[in-house]
């Protein structure tokens, strides 16, 4: 990089169609039976319709308009964002298709309709319906962190630290027949104020993307910048201050500045928090996830999920320990009850680019002794960092602590199978052979769920 040498020069390249649509993303919508459909394009709605052409597969097509989005360079909080780093990001449109049966397949292609009738069409793609709550069929969840991009002919490149996230995105799209919905929790570009990386993230990711819902939670590296509301007073997101997050991609939020959000999944609830804004005892985030615990009905959807970016759990990663922590100050503190009372089976986080599990826990004491196989009532919940995505690897402390079972310093991810209401297997598959080398089952019934635990249970009468 210091002394450059020209090696070659190529022919003149150009693009059949600048503008043409590219790139869709999927992702769950805020009712069950309804995928969303984003792409990007460079059609203004004054040159173009845009719309979604779908359907079940033998049937007639649908038509359903799309909605469309852009910014300004003056949207973003600052440097380099808002200077060297701006590039037009063009146009975002987001389509609702609504109605759909569970777990059929449908077809679909994004196109736009110009002034004189002409329709530019892009690629043809499929996805299957979402199940209805609480329905019993395989359902299979693919969960992680802090990937980012990077170019495959191993060329350079600003912020070109995230050697993982080609292995983790190829691995994944090797095993995508057998996976139905993806979760990234946060850090996902690590475009830190280059806009244009958003649209290498997004090329990077749309085998996947384009064919299952691809969610999201916010991170440090999308939200955080001083001054503009962040839980955090620092620069991570190069000036983006989660206007990119929030507007590449649709989540089911009912303000997408919040980030946090419902998911009904079949036989799941995930409730999505949003750690770059305040989580605390108290705060509008933390009635949403109070409801979104208590809400769910573990009759049909038993298996309760939290997921966010930092970890608001258990970690026993060098950065914390240093500090005298196991995760994020004042996280477990105000969320370690809420998990406890309302029997949360797991919860997620990234921000630490490893994997570590715990043992079911609670007030960091573990309280189920087995490792491998749980059954019955667990008595807590059990952590997981999975921020192994694809940005370089940090480090553990020396000291392991009692509640954690494993740990890893390589790149991967978390994989969950629910196969019925009574059986669930977590897998931890390195991105590098996707292979599992930490695994567990939870086998229990709906008695189990009941179970009264550790500070979970509603004040009792000695009245008959």
């Amino acid at each position: 990089m210091s002394k450059p040498v020209l090696v070659a020069v190529s022919n003149t390249i150009s693009f059949v169609n600048p503008k043409a649509p590219v790139f869709p993303r999927l992702a769950l919508g805020k009712q069950w039976n309804e995928i969303t459909v984003t792409w990007t394009s460079g059609y203004s709605i004054s040159e173009a319709v845009p719309f979604v052409e779908w359907g079940k597969f033998g049937g007639a097509p649908a038509q359903t308009p799309a909605g469309t989005l852009t910014f300004s360079q003056n949207s973003m909080c600052g440097a380099p964002a808002r200077t060297v780093g701006w590039r037009d990001p063009g146009f975002i449109h987001t389509s609702f298709l609504h109605g759909l049966w569970p777990n059929q397949m449908y077809y679909y292609k994004v196109g736009h309709q110009l002034s004189n009738g002409t329709i530019v069409w892009g690629k043809p793609y499929s996805f299957k319906a979402p199940p209805f709550p609480g329905q019993e069929s395989l359902q299979r969840v693919v969960i992680f962190g802090d990937m980012g991009k990077a170019e495959r002919d191993g060329s350079n490149e600003y912020s070109n630290n995230q050697p993982g996230s080609l292995n983790t995105t190829d691995t994944l799209i090797k095993d995508l027949d057998n996976i139905d919905v993806v979760f990234h929790i946060g850090d996902i570009t690590y475009a830190n104020g280059y806009l244009s990386q958003w649209d290498q993230f997004t090329a990077q990711i749309e085998p996947i993307a384009s064919h299952v819902p691809y969610m999201l939670a916010s991170g440090n590296h999308e939200r955080d910048w001083p001054d503009s509301g962040s839980y955090y007073d620092v620069k991570d997101s190069g000036g983006e201050c989660g206007v990119l997050a929030e507007t590449m991609f649709y989540v089911p939020a009912e303000n997408r500045a919040n980030y946090w959000y419902t998911i009904d999944y079949g036989m799941f609830r995930f409730c999505i928090g949003d750690t770059e804004h305040d989580w605390t005892e108290g705060s509008e985030q933390y009635k949403f996830l109070e409801e979104c615990f208590a809400t769910v009905d573990r009759k049909h959807q038993p298996w309760l999920i939290f997921a966010a970016h930092r970890v608001l759990g258990y970690s026993s990663s060098s950065g914390y320990v240093a500090k005298g922590l196991t995760g994020e100050p004042n996280g477990r503190e105000s969320l370690q009850p809420l998990w406890q009372k309302y029997r949360v089976d797991l919860t997620f986080f990234g921000h630490e680019h490893m994997y570590e599990r715990t043992c079911p826990v609670y007030e960091n004491q573990c309280v189920n002794t087995n490792k491998t196989q749980y059954s019955g009532t667990m008595n807590g919940t059990i952590h997981a960092v999975v921020g192994g995505g694809g940005k370089s690897l940090d480090d553990f402390s020396t000291l392991v602590p009692s509640w954690s079972l494993y740990r890893d310093v390589d790149f991967g991810f978390v994989k969950l199978t629910a196969f019925n209401h009574s059986s669930l297997l977590f897998e931890y598959k390195k991105s590098r052979d996707g292979q599992a080398y930490d695994t567990f089952t939870i086998t229990r019934e709906y008695k189990d769920v009941l179970a009264c635990v550790i500070d979970s249970c509603p004040p009792k009468t000695l009245s008959s």
